[in-house]
């Protein structure tokens, strides 16, 4: 079941971050306070639950015009979860107003080429040396090869 995260799903939403095989980040680095921050306040999440426990979660910034977090817990890979959840996230940017999104991946991974398989566009490397992603609302004026949006930093 795909639906809207709220503050007690970040448990579960945590469990599954720090299970992931790549991208993987140190529990000092994201608590679950910022998610809850993060689905409240700059932005909204969505979470997959099967029999009551969650299986994946997305997470947009919009704010920064950011996909702040997609991940699936490793046993539930491979099965549409991501790209529900994917899919969910652009279409209620989009809802919103948001033109253009931004994410970014370390090189290399599985998460590189779903997104790029999801249509994004490799604009180059952050300062860390991840693949910056960017992608363009189907509304957005400029969606061919014109002008872009300004990028943030990130």
């Amino acid at each position: 079941m795909l639906r809207q995260a709220i503050a007690a799903d970040v448990p579960g939403m945590h469990r599954v971050r720090m299970s992931v095989r790549e991208n993987r980040l140190v529990s000092t680095m994201i608590t679950e306070e910022d998610t809850r921050r993060a689905i409240e306040q700059s932005g909204r999440g969505w979470v997959v639950e099967i029999d009551g426990q969650i299986v994946g979660f997305a997470i947009v910034n919009i704010r920064s015009n950011n996909i702040w977090a997609l991940f699936l817990d490793p046993a539930h890979e491979r099965k549409g979860y991501g790209r529900q959840l994917h899919d969910k996230m652009l279409e209620w940017s989009w809802s919103q107003g948001i033109t253009q999104l931004w994410l970014s991946t370390e090189p290399g991974t599985r998460a590189q080429r779903f997104y790029e398989k999801a249509g994004w566009k490799n604009v180059g490397k952050t300062e860390k040396g991840e693949v910056r992603f960017e992608k363009l609302s189907p509304n957005n004026a400029f969606n061919s090869d014109g002008p872009r949006a300004a990028r943030p930093a990130g």
